[in-house]
């Protein structure tokens, strides 16, 4: 699986409508709060041209694409933290994925109501945010209570976790989430066993209406400053010509993109906007039998990327025979690859790059 996400917002923002178009998947849609309660799941192959090219050099028996997981959470409203809306069942959802998709609203609909009567997406965002702080602020507070009579054993472990427990809940107390907090590196790596909502990765989506003109672009433009403030990205979707898009033949949708002027669908424009906050990168393996894509970590060495594989390629592992998809595609060739002198023997200490077509050598 390459990674899972959530799409969170709050009710009514066509949090659903997107995630069916993202999915091909059949989310109820209704024009009230929680008609989404249990979350929808779906899998979806995430989009990477370069298989097609592989499959045409190689000729496999099959192509497997990696996988990314796509989750739909019930709207949350405010006082979510404190149970609102069955808030604390949604938060736990959240708790639970790698990412986060926030979908607030930029289309202006009469017969869709918005649960506080009025389209403003800054709002809408500072209140998810806020919400998903104050059930940080509430975990951190527990764990300082229960650090209080531990760390007066005086271990230097528990009062440097009791210290950066309390940077962690002085910076949530200003309103702010917890991932733009700097920390030293062992204070950076201890937050990350938190589980904290707000050190999750977040892509922002506007949905917006088919005419921008209908909003402004004013509102959008405050919302994109409120996201820049936050280092983060937003992207403009239309989750209902997403919906049309999903709905048509495969081979059809490449001239519908063409006719709207589009160089990517919303899918696969969040899915590549979600590997780079995630720091995710592919390799891939190429062979008459399969060709294969695989998601690993930035960084990911060589042997445990392997161990995506199989255990046992990991185990004994003695080498990677690493070509550059862009020189397989150019040379057109493993052959012409091999000739030119660009593929390349690495160890152990080889960190995987995107884009590597890798054959890997091992010892049973």
């Amino acid at each position: 699986m390459g990674f899972q996400c959530g799409i969170v917002g709050l009710p009514n923002v066509g949090k659903s409508t997107l995630f069916n178009a993202l999915t091909s998947g059949s989310a109820q849609v209704a024009n009230f709060p929680f008609c989404t309660i249990d979350p929808h799941v779906g899998v979806v192959p995430v989009p990477d041209k370069r298989l097609q090219r592989l499959e045409d050099l190689y000729h496999p028996k099959k192509t497997t694409p990696t996988f990314v997981e796509i989750v739909d959470i019930a709207g949350l409203v405010r006082g979510a933290s404190s149970g609102e809306g069955l808030g604390n069942q949604f938060l736990g959802h959240i708790r639970s994925v790698d990412a986060i998709i926030q979908v607030v609203r930029v289309f202006d609909d009469p017969d869709i109501i918005h649960v506080h009567g009025k389209i403003d997406p800054v709002s809408d965002l500072e209140v998810i945010e806020t919400e998903l702080v104050l059930a940080d602020l509430g975990s951190i507070e527990t764990r300082l209570q229960k650090l209080e009579k531990t760390a007066k054993s005086g271990s230097k472990d528990l009062l440097s976790q009791k210290e950066s427990l309390q940077e962690i809940k002085n910076h949530l107390e200003k309103g702010l989430p917890a991932r733009l907090l700097d920390l030293e590196p062992e204070k950076q790596e201890f937050r990350n066993t938190l589980g904290l909502l707000t050190q999750k990765p977040v892509l922002y989506v506007a949905n917006v209406s088919d005419d921008l003109s209908e909003i402004g672009s004013e509102v959008l433009d405050r919302l994109l400053k409120a996201v820049e403030k936050r280092n983060a990205v937003l992207l403009t979707v239309s989750a209902r010509i997403e919906s049309e898009i999903s709905a048509l033949p495969p081979e059809e949708r490449r001239a519908f993109l063409d006719e709207l002027g589009m160089k990517e669908s919303g899918l696969e424009r969040i899915v590549h906007m979600g590997y780079s906050i995630l720091g995710l990168v592919t390799f891939l393996t190429a062979g008459e039998d399969e060709v294969r894509a695989w998601t690993v970590p930035q960084g990911t060495l060589a042997p445990k990327a392997a161990g995506k594989i199989h255990s046992d390629i990991e185990r004994g592992f003695i080498r990677a025979e690493v070509m550059k998809f862009d020189d397989l595609d150019r040379l057109g060739s493993e052959k012409a690859v091999k000739e030119k002198g660009l593929l390349r023997l690495e160890g152990k200490e080889y960190p995987i790059q995107d884009g590597d077509v890798v054959y890997f050598r091992f010892h049973v």
